[in-house]
This record gives structure tokens, C-alpha cells and sequence, in this order.
């Protein structure tokens, strides 16, 4: 199932942006830990639509409401379902999208895959829209790591050509905390400034404009994953490449470690309070798919919002004419802003169902 993700703990995403509902199913999640739903809406908020003029205007509460799967705030065994209804829909700025589809978006693969019976309204089940049930699962997956001293975090490493500086070699929750409580999630303020400049030029001109989201995983023991096609990067990057917009995920020193030499690349182990570490971390906290015990620290590249106020050329497919198009609507000028908190999110649910397949987390747990 393509909307399905997950060994030992299962996440399935169902809904369309402009449906009824959309929501998830979480299926493996132990049986009596408490969550924080608190907790959990404030990190749901961090990617909530309509919270400034740099994200779309289309107004979204998000809130959570649990069918299944937790009683009282605490996991039943069964399988945890929540739904969120939509309730500011727009379905009229879609209508002519199957027929005239939007250059770089789902439209006309969509229509080729599923014909005519694809609900495209709000760009359907391929919508940004969904990441919103992502971020239930990695929202609860975040709260149970943190139990075991386990920390996912992310900042907005750049906008267009503006870049904030890099998570130092080892980043703490706190820093995590104080990037997460910014309406920019940056390090540098001043950096943040620039790259909010940048986004609102892009949107004052009917544009888009992409960005890098850099994250980091605290926390995880030497020895975790496989080699070859079961590895960390790999679990990661599977997972990752399913929220809308990524188009390239990197680790460690990824693309630049083309340029290096293994002298300068190779990251020299050392010995501090019994521990062993590295002095760098261009592996990325990974080697040959497994966890070396540094912070494992990847990247996502995600493009430009393609729904754009400007015009441009595309193909009637009733007529097979060419035709130029004008996105209207609600749409984000970047949508890497508020994909921090996403990426975070299956960050925080893949590591989890890592831990539960390879070390039983939750197989005898009873609090």
C-alpha cells in the first residue's frame, strides 16, 4: 500500500485535502503510555496553515480527535486512529487542474495513474495537507523517544540563497527547544530575517521559493540498523522522500563528500568519559548503515511551492492544445518553513519502529 510505511510499528495516511477528513492509523504502538495531547497539538501547530504571511491563508485548527487507541490519554494495544476534519476548503480554485494540470505537480501523473475518479481538489492525497497526520504519529513517536533520552530536532537550514549556520557537532535538546519556539525555525536570527525577506519577495511577485531543512537525531546507541538495503539511510530516506516537496536528502557530508578526499572526509574516533565519539561527523552518525553513536544529521532539499500566481505554459488535455495557466488559490511560498516540524515527525517514527523491530521496545512494557 502506497500510503502505508512501518515494520514493527505501521502508519497508514488516508484522506484528501479537500475530503471530509484526513488522518492516520498507528498500528504497534505499546500498550500503556501516557501522551501529552497538550503536547502533542503545540508540536501540530508548528506546521498549522494560516499562521503568518508566509505560509497559506487556508485556516486549519489541526486538532487531533483520537477514534481509537487511546483511552484517557494512554495507549490501549489497539491501533491508534485520529482523524482531522478540514474545514476551510476551497475546491473551486482546483476545478480546471485534471484537464489543465499545474507544470511540476501531481495533476497529470495523477490523472494517468488513477483516470478520471482522481480527486485532485486541494491537490488531493498528494497534498502538503497530509503532512498534518504525519506529524500525529511523529508527534506521539517524538514523546516516547524522549523517554529514552532520544531527541529529534530541525532547524531551516536555507531559503533560496539564505543560509542559517549548522547544528554544531553536538547539538542539545535545548537548542532543539529554543529553534522549535520560532515563528522561523533558524539559529542564527539574523538569518532568519533574511530568508523571511527572501520568501516575501517571492511571494509579492506571485513566486515560490525552496529551501533545505537540516535535522538531527539525539541520543541513539552505536549498532543500530543493517548494511546494504536495511539500513538507517535507507529506512530514513524511504520514509523521508514521502513528505510532498523533498527532492533530495542527504547525510553527513553528503553531495560535499564527492569533493573530499579520505583524508579530510574520514572522521577520526576519539575516547571522552569512557565514550567513544568522533571528532567530526561527516559519516552523518552512520557507517556502513549503522549508528556510530554520534547524532545522526541529515538534510532535505525541497523545492519551490509549483502553485504559483505567475503565469505559465501548460497543455489542455481535453484538446491536446496548448494553453497558459494562472494558479489561483491559497498556497505556501515555501513550504520548507513549516515542513520542520514534518520532517521532524518521520524522522521521530522511523527511529522508533527501527528500536522496536531491532531492540522489542514495548514488547513488555506496561507503563
Amino acid at each position: 500500500m502506497s500510503s502505508e510505511i512501518g515494520k514493527a510499528l505501521k502508519i497508514s495516511v488516508f484522506g484528501q485535502s479537500h475530503g471530509r477528513a484526513i488522518g492516520v492509523v498507528v498500528d504497534g504502538l505499546p500498550a500503556g503510555l501516557r501522551i501529552d495531547e497538550a503536547a502533542l497539538y503545540a508540536f501540530m501547530s508548528r506546521r498549522k496553515p494560516g499562521t503568518s504571511r508566509l505560509s497559506t491563508q487556508r485556516r486549519e485548527d489541526d486538532r487531533p480527535v483520537f477514534l481509537s487507541g487511546l483511552v484517557d490519554g494512554v495507549t490501549a494495544g489497539s491501533p491508534l486512529c485520529a482523524v482531522i476534519e478540514n474545514t476551510d476548503a476551497r475546491s473551486g480554485d482546483y476545478a480546471d487542474f485534471t484537464d489543465l494540470p499545474r507544470p511540476s505537480h501531481a495533476d497529470y501523473t495523477a490523472k494517468m495513474r488513477y483516470g478520471e475518479a482522481v480527486d485532485m481538489r486541494g491537490s488531493g492525497h498528494f497534498s502538503g495537507r497530509l503532512t498534518a497526520p504525519l506529524c500525529i504519529a511523529g508527534g506521539v513517536a517524538k514523546q516516547i523517544l524522549e523517554r529514552e533520552n532520544i531527541y529529534v530536532g530541525a532547524h531551516l537550514l536555507s531559503v533560496e540563497n539564505e543560509r542559517d549556520e549548522s547544528f554544531p557537532l553536538l547539538p542539545t535538546p535545548a537548542l532543539f527547544a529554543q529553534v522549535a519556539a520560532k515563528p522561523i525555525p533558524v539559529i542564527d536570527d539574523e538569518a532568519g530575517a533574511r530568508m523571511a525577506a527572501a520568501v516575501e519577495a517571492a511571494r509579492s511577485e506571485a513566486d515560490s521559493v525552496g529551501g533545505v531543512i537540516e535535522c538531527a537525531v539525539l541520543g541513539l546507541p552505536a549498532g543500530l540498523g543493517s548494511p546494504l538495503f536495511d539500513g538507517m539511510e535507507n529506512r530514513l530516506a524511504a520514509a523521508l522522500f514521502g513528505v510532498p516537496a523533498v527532492k533530495g536528502v542527504e547525510f553527513g557530508a553528503g553531495f560535499e563528500a564527492a569533493k573530499m578526499r579520505g583524508s579530510r572526509h574520514n572522521d577520526p574516533y576519539t575516547v571522552e568519559h569512557g565514550r567513544i565519539l568522533t571528532a567530526k561527523n561527516d559519516a552523518g552518525g552512520i557507517a556502513g548503515g549503522i549508528t556510530t553513536g554520534m547524532p545522526v544529521v541529515f538534510r532535505c532539499a525541497m523545492k519551490p511551492t509549483p502553485s504559483i500566481g505567475k503565469p505559465q505554459r501548460s497543455v489542455r488535455l481535453s484538446t491536446m492544445e496548448p494553453e497558459e495557466l494562472t494558479v489561483k488559490g491559497r498556497h505556501d511560498p515555501c513550504v520548507a518553513i513549516r515542513a520542520v516540524p514534518v520532517i521532524e515527525a518521520v524522522a521521530a517514527f522511523t527511529i522508533l519502529d527501527i528500536l522496536m523491530e531491532e531492540n522489542g521496545y514495548g514488547n513488555d512494557r506496561n507503563s
